[in-house]
């Protein structure tokens, strides 16, 4: 059996990489530029299959994707959706240069720090154009690798006792390179593995549904077994989520046994600084059988008011929303935005500079009811609450609030005008105060690693990133900007009670429209 079920090590790290502005100020790390990880992962050895470069402009509207309406499903997976997935959830979508000519290249999907430790691999089976195996995705050159030949999906679903895995055209792989965030982040970095994991998730799911590939998120697996597939060193990466997406058919073949095949890998620095909390962490949130997982996926089936097959906006672990007038009716959400769910991705980026301009209530509800609309997933979600800091909403008075999904409504934690406490919050940083409003992902963490073991804090991490990065995606559709923040832990706690007591903050997101400023950003309005 695996360590999930001893939970003081998800709640002693938590605790032990909470931020507080004494533990800030006093950390002394510093970021050494000159071993700092490369942006692409390199396989020196492993044969290359170049990815078609005509795609699929993704023309459908950007919340009807977030939505999953009337899309009918693909007849079967091409190279080219899966190109196009692809790009859109990982690739290279826009280049800055800098003056003196250095330059950063931008994915599709946020990622703290702009570090981009999320890795993506497939495996294929009933691809048209692609020869089944196992496939790295290298976004730089926009190539995929083969690590391994054959039909391998038989294994994956063995890993995720999820036989329907087998019949799938195919199966998404995120993994985490653990250097390339904690040169920044340190063993915090584990955090950041599910916020930006999650954040691709956002954009891989809805470019699914949009091409009709209906994708499933599956987060309960045999760590060891995946990672043996992938041939990734645990040490340093490991697999984070699976998807699958494509059309059922006949189940694969037994999986051919797995030999200790190698490929030879770039170093992504000249040295690499350990985080054994973060190694540990990962480790004891893992599952060691198929048996292991089948029961911790029945468990999480039944929490308190828990739905079958959802991984965000259901209330998993029993905490219906109030009644009575101290609920703020929100406006209806907006179904279509008018711009495409291709050209919001190209658009998208985080925004660094917020000026003082409110959005509209119809702008923000739809970013909210968008951003906890449920996904489909092998476990019930609703592992995190959503308050809210309102600066500048037409419609709405200034103050802290409560979202509650299913009522599409806000209860009042605390009125009046808090901009200096939201920066405060925001790890003082001007863009928690200039926004217009602030999204605040607090879960209750005892009660979630008691239903779920430590993966639960995988979950809670996830969950939040998957929300902000939808949160993301219906801002740009709109035409304002977002980006994702790290925080003072406790001090977000201490902001929101009583309402929020016995809750741990999980992740920021605010919401605005950019001021403008020409800097070393992107802005994707």
């Amino acid at each position: 059996m695996s360590r999930n079920v001893e939970t003081a090590v998800a709640r002693r790290f938590h605790d032990e990489t909470a931020h507080s502005p004494h533990s800030v100020r006093t950390s002394g790390h510093t970021l050494e530029w000159d071993i700092k990880p490369y942006p692409f992962k390199l396989y020196v050895d492993a044969p290359a299959v170049p990815l078609p470069r005509d795609l699929d402009a993704l023309a459908v509207d950007t919340l009807g994707a977030l939505g999953a309406a009337a899309f009918s499903p693909a007849p079967r997976l091409t190279l080219g959706a899966l190109a196009t997935a692809l790009h859109h959830s990982a690739g290279v979508t826009k280049k800055l240069t800098y003056p003196g000519g250095a330059g950063v290249l931008f994915r599709a999907a946020p990622s703290t720090g702009a570090l981009y430790q999320t890795e993506v691999y497939v495996v294929a089976g009933a691809v048209d154009g692609l020869d089944p195996g196992v496939y790295h995705f290298g976004p730089g050159d926009f190539t995929l690798r083969r690590l391994r030949p054959g039909d391998r999906r038989a294994a994956i679903a063995a890993a995720a006792a999820d036989p329907a895995l087998a019949r799938r055209a195919a199966t998404i792989v995120l993994s985490g390179l653990y250097w390339r965030n904690t040169w920044k982040y340190q063993a915090r970095g584990f955090r950041h593995l599910y916020w930006d994991s999650g954040s691709m998730l956002a954009n891989l799911t809805a470019v699914g549904t949009g091409l009709g590939l209906e994708p499933r998120v599956i987060t309960g697996f045999v760590d060891d077994d995946v990672n043996a597939l992938l041939g990734l060193d645990a040490d340093r990466e490991a697999a984070l989520e699976l998807v699958a997406i494509g059309p059922e058919g006949d189940a694969a073949p037994p999986a051919p046994a797995l030999d200790a095949s190698h490929h030879e890998v770039m170093p992504l620095s000249s040295s690499e600084v350990d985080y054994p909390a973060l190694r540990e962490m990962q480790r004891a949130s893992m599952l060691a059988s198929p048996a292991e997982v089948a029961a911790w996926r029945q468990a999480a089936s039944l929490a308190p008011g828990a739905p079958p097959g959802t991984a965000v906006g259901s209330p998993a672990l029993g905490r219906p929303a109030p009644v009575g007038p101290g609920l703020n009716a929100l406006p209806p959400a907006r179904t279509e935005s008018g711009r495409s769910l291709g050209e919001t991705i190209h658009r998208r980026g985080s925004t660094r500079q917020f000026s003082h301009e409110p959005l509209s209530a119809a702008e923000l509800a739809t970013a909210l009811w968008w951003a906890t609309r449920p996904v489909p997933a092998d476990v019930p979600g609703g592992l995190t609450d959503l308050y809210v800091v309102v600066n500048a909403v037409d419609g709405v008075e200034p103050g802290a609030y409560r979202y509650w999904p299913d009522a599409h409504a806000l209860e009042l934690v605390k009125p009046g005008d808090h901009r200096r406490r939201s920066a405060h919050l925001a790890l003082e940083q001007a863009l928690g105060g200039d926004a217009a409003a602030v999204l605040y992902f607090l879960s209750p963490l005892d009660a979630l690693l008691a239903a779920y073991g430590n993966r639960g804090y995988r979950l809670a991490n996830l969950e939040a990133g998957l929300a902000g990065g939808r949160a993301y995606l219906a801002a740009y559709a709109q035409r304002f900007g977002a980006t994702g923040s790290t925080f003072y832990d406790q001090d977000v706690v201490d902001f929101f009670s009583p309402h929020a007591r016995g809750l741990h903050a999980v992740f920021v997101t605010a919401l605005g429209r950019s001021a403008r400023r020409r800097s070393a950003t992107i802005e994707g309005s």
